[in-house]
C-alpha cells in the first residue's frame, strides 16, 4: 500500500508542476500542445517499443487482454442503455458517451500508473492495443457515417496504422515473435526518448487542468454523469468480476481492475471536436474521470491490500 500511495504521489506531484507552469504562463500558451505532440509521436512509441520488445508476450496477450475488452464493451453498453432509457442523444453524441464510459485513458495517464504503481508498462500495452485496433475505428466510422452519411472502409482500415503508438508497439510484438534482438546501439537512444514520455504527458496534463469548469452546460450534465459513472465504477468493477471468474487474483487482478479505473482518454475529445458532436459531454467526462480516478485508485490499491 505504502508503495501505490508513493507512486501516485509521484504523479500527483508532476501534474502540479503542470499546472504550476500553466499558472505562471511557463512554456507559452502552447506548451501543453507541444508536449503532448513531442510524447504522443515521439516519446510514448519509444516507450512502448522498448518494453515489448523485451516483454514476454504471454503478458500482452494474456487474460488480461479480454478482461480490458470486456469491461470496456460492458461500461459502454451500459451508458448507451441508459441514455436511451433517461437522455436519448443522436448516434453521434451517444457513441460520444459510450466512449467517455469505456475508452480509459492509456496513455497519458495509463503508462504513469503502470510504470510508478504496478511495476510495469508492459502491463498497459493490452487496453492500449485493443483501443487503438479495435475501439477507436469501430468509433470513428460510427461517427463518420453519423455525420456524414458514409464513411470509407480504407480509412477506418488504415486507422491503427497511423498512430505511431500502435505502429512502434506492433514493430515491437513483430521483433519479439521472430526471436531478433535489437542491437544496444538502437535500443539505448529509444530508452534514453522513452524516458521523457511519462513526465511530458503528466505535465501536459496538468498543464490542461487550468481554467477548466466542467458541468456548466445544464441539458449535458445527466449524460456525463452517467459516463463518468461508467468509467470510474462501471468499467472496475466488469473488471473485477470477470477477472475472478477467469482465476485471476493477486497482482494481476489488482493490475487489470486499476488500470479499468482510468479515467477518460483525451481522444474521446479530440474524436467529438473532429466530428463537433458531443463536444461537452467528452470534455467535461475527460476532465471529472481525471479527478475521480485518484480516490478510485487509492480505494482499489487499499482493498486489494
Amino acid at each position: 500500500m505504502t508503495g501505490v500511495l508513493i507512486g501516485f504521489g509521484i504523479i500527483a506531484f508532476v501534474i502540479a508542476v503542470g499546472y504550476v507552469m500553466a499558472r505562471f504562463g511557463i512554456g507559452g500558451p502552447s506548451a501543453g500542445f507541444v508536449l503532448n505532440r513531442v510524447a504522443f509521436f515521439v516519446a510514448s512509441p519509444a516507450l512502448l517499443f522498448t518494453v515489448l520488445v523485451k516483454a514476454d508476450l504471454r503478458d500482452v496477450f494474456s487474460t488480461n487482454l479480454l478482461v480490458a475488452g470486456v469491461a470496456s464493451v460492458v461500461a459502454g453498453l451500459t451508458f448507451i442503455v441508459v441514455s436511451r432509457l433517461f437522455f436519448p442523444r443522436s448516434i453521434a453524441e451517444t457513441t460520444i458517451g459510450a466512449l467517455g464510459a469505456g475508452y480509459a485513458n492509456a496513455n497519458n495517464i495509463g503508462l504513469p500508473v503502470a510504470v510508478y504503481v504496478l511495476g510495469s508498462a508492459a502491463l498497459v500495452a493490452p487496453l492500449l492495443l485493443i483501443q487503438l485496433i479495435v475501439f477507436a475505428p469501430v468509433a470513428l466510422a460510427i461517427l463518420e457515417i453519423a455525420s456524414h452519411g458514409r464513411s470509407s472502409a480504407r480509412a477506418m482500415l488504415l486507422q491503427p496504422v497511423r498512430n505511431p503508438i500502435i505502429l512502434a508497439s506492433l514493430i515491437a510484438v513483430v521483433i519479439d515473435f521472430a526471436g531478433w534482438r535489437v542491437p544496444e546501439i538502437v535500443l539505448q537512444p529509444l530508452e534514453l526518448l522513452g524516458g521523457a514520455a511519462v513526465p511530458m504527458v503528466l505535465l501536459a496534463f496538468g498543464i490542461s487542468l487550468r481554467g477548466a469548469r466542467p458541468l456548466r452546460a445544464a441539458h449535458e450534465r445527466a449524460p456525463i454523469i452517467a459516463a463518468s459513472v461508467g468509467k470510474v465504477v462501471v468499467m472496475p468493477v466488469v473488471a473485477f468480476l470477470l477477472g475472478l471468474l477467469l482465476g485471476m487474483h493477486g497482482h494481476a487482478l489488482f493490475s487489470v481492475v486499476a488500470l479499468a479505473a482510468l479515467p477518460t482518454a483525451q481522444n474521446v475529445f479530440n474524436y467529438a471536436s473532429r466530428y463537433q458532436q458531443g463536444t461537452a459531454l467528452a470534455r467535461d467526462t475527460v476532465l471529472i474521470t481525471s479527478i475521480a480516478a485518484v480516490p478510485a485508485l487509492l480505494v482499489i490499491a487499499w482493498l486489494f491490500a
